[in-house]
Formats: C-alpha cells, structure tokens, sequence
C-alpha cells in the first residue's frame, strides 16, 4: 500500500464545497468552552459535508486562532450561525422542520447504535459543554436524546470526539437511506 498524496484525494476547493449539497444536518453547540473543541467540529462537519454549525452561548467563534488551529480552513467551508442561547437556536430549527436529537446520557436515552433515520426528515445534533454536557433545559425541548455506548472506567468522551461519533454514524445512515 502507499499513502495517497493530497492532489491524489481529490477534495473539493471551499467554493465547491459551498456549492455543494449537504446532508441535511446541523450541529449545536450549547456552551462548549474550548475553541480547539469547535474548531474540531468544524473539521469533522467539513468532513461529512454537514449543513452548518449553530455556535451558542459562550462557545467561541471565527475568526479565533484556537480554532483555526484544529479547523485548519474548515472554519471557512462550513457555513455557521451565533446564537446567544441553545433555546433560541432548538426554536428556530423547529420551526424550520428539524428533529432535535440531544447527545447525552438521560433517562430513556437511545443507543446510537440503536437510532433509526426516518427519509426526508431534518436533523439537528445538540453537542453540550465539556464538564457539564448539554443543559437540561435544552434537552426539554429535544425530540430524542441519543447516547453513545462506552464500557470503560469513564462516564463521558471529549465534545468532539462525541461529534466525529455521532456525525459519522448519522451521515453514513442518511446517505445509505438516500442511496
């Protein structure tokens, strides 16, 4: 085997990227503190051609070198939104169609293994702050909450980690239902 030189991939340029259609998909980030956690997810919805970023509370923003350091320019692909609240954002894609899944541990959670993608549905992820997860009051207004399973000695995973998870998961289910 030899590793595939970066003109070999055959990526797309960001004005292609833009053009593009994506998945329909969009990630909340409710209080995530850390901009190298942000820059992650932009790197990881880059990836899977996710339709935007809603950034809320006191998660950081571009332009911030934090988080071009782990984006390295996707924070310039994907398209994103401030919100001052997670509440106003879960609103607003309700009110445009989205299926609001929380990633957190709750009672009656689903397995990510275990989530079932309805066709021409919209889906909206709610990723929480990395010490105290995604806030109770916005799981309220959630439609389902998906957990990931772990078997070890730890309760929870780095924010973006949880992100390349679940977008994984969820893009291959959406592109397999759509195939």
């Amino acid at each position: 085997m030899r590793k595939l030189r970066t003109i070999e991939m055959q990526r797309l340029s960001v004005d292609e990227f833009k053009r593009a259609e994506k998945l329909p998909l969009v990630v909340v980030l409710d209080n995530v503190r850390s901009a190298y956690n942000v820059g992650s997810i932009f790197r990881t919805s880059d990836a899977f051609l996710i339709e935007k970023i809603i950034i809320c509370g006191i998660s950081p923003c571009p332009p911030e070198v934090e988080i071009h350091k782990t984006a390295i320019g996707a924070e310039n692909s994907v398209d994103w939104e401030y919100y001052k609240n997670a509440l106003d954002a879960v609103d607003y894609l309700h009110s445009n169609g989205y299926k609001i899944i929380a990633i957190e541990q709750v009672e009656g959670s689903t397995k990510l293994n275990e989530y079932n993608i309805s066709l021409n549905e919209k889906y909206a992820i709610v990723l929480g702050n990395e010490v105290k997860g995604v806030s109770q009051d916005v799981i309220d207004q959630c439609d389902d909450c998906i957990e990931i399973r772990q078997y070890g000695t730890k309760h929870s995973l780095n924010v973006s980690v949880a992100a390349g998870i679940v977008l994984h998961f969820l893009s291959s289910r959406i592109l397999a239902n759509n195939a």
